[in-house]
């Protein structure tokens, strides 16, 4: 199956998207924030199929995090989280790296949906 990486400050988010995403196989690493996870990115050589994360958290956000991660690693597929409006209208920007934004809250149903599509997109 594929390796997703989640990054997101919330543990208990971060834990219920893990548990939902390894619902269907996938192999997950997690990380507490972008910085996190962008060294993770590179100690693995960017070997992901997708990056999942909150928009909004401290040290390196989201945002921040895919701009990085799409210069550095152009294949990896990136799909955003977020619970503000105002996050989601900066992410508006990104199409052209991040192939959606999910808004907070959703249903386990619905990430999982969301990385499906995310995953099933890079054979496009």
């Amino acid at each position: 199956m594929s390796r997703v990486l989640i990054a997101d400050d919330e543990e208990s988010m971060r834990l219920l998207v893990a548990r939902a995403i390894a619902m269907d196989g996938h192999e997950i690493v997690t990380a507490e924030d972008g910085a996190e996870a962008l060294e993770i990115l590179t100690r693995d050589e960017g070997a992901f199929d997708l990056l999942l994360t909150d928009i909004k958290m401290p040290v390196m956000d989201g945002i921040a995090l895919a701009l990085a991660a799409a210069r550095d690693f152009p294949r990896l597929t990136i799909l955003l989280m977020t619970g503000f409006a105002d996050q989601r209208e900066r992410a508006s920007g990104l199409e052209a790296i991040v192939h959606d934004v999910i808004t907070k809250p959703f249903a386990v149903a619905d990430i999982r949906t969301a990385v499906a599509d995310a995953l099933a997109s890079r054979n496009d």
